[in-house]
């Protein structure tokens, strides 16, 4: 792919972007404001699903694995 397929490509996905959100009918400075709290919002997201998504997937699998061993740990046990 060539520089000018990948542009026209890129200026395809743009319009695509514009028409589904439908803010091509929103002035420049709308159109600003629209796309820094839609970006803020995915970047909130991308940033809390890395930070706390492995941490909750762990405490599952934790979880999970105490129910399907069947061996309830007794506090005797600890404490001998």
């Amino acid at each position: 792919m060539n520089f000018k397929n990948l542009r026209e490509y890129l200026n395809w996905l743009y319009y695509q972007y514009l028409l589904i959100t439908g803010i091509y009918v929103l002035e420049p400075w709308e159109k600003s404001i629209f796309n820094s709290v839609l970006f803020s919002a995915i970047g909130m997201v991308i940033y809390t699903s890395y930070v706390f998504v492995p941490i909750h997937v762990q405490q599952a699998l934790e979880f999970f694995s105490g129910i399907s061993s069947g061996q309830p740990e007794s506090t005797m046990a600890l404490m001998n």
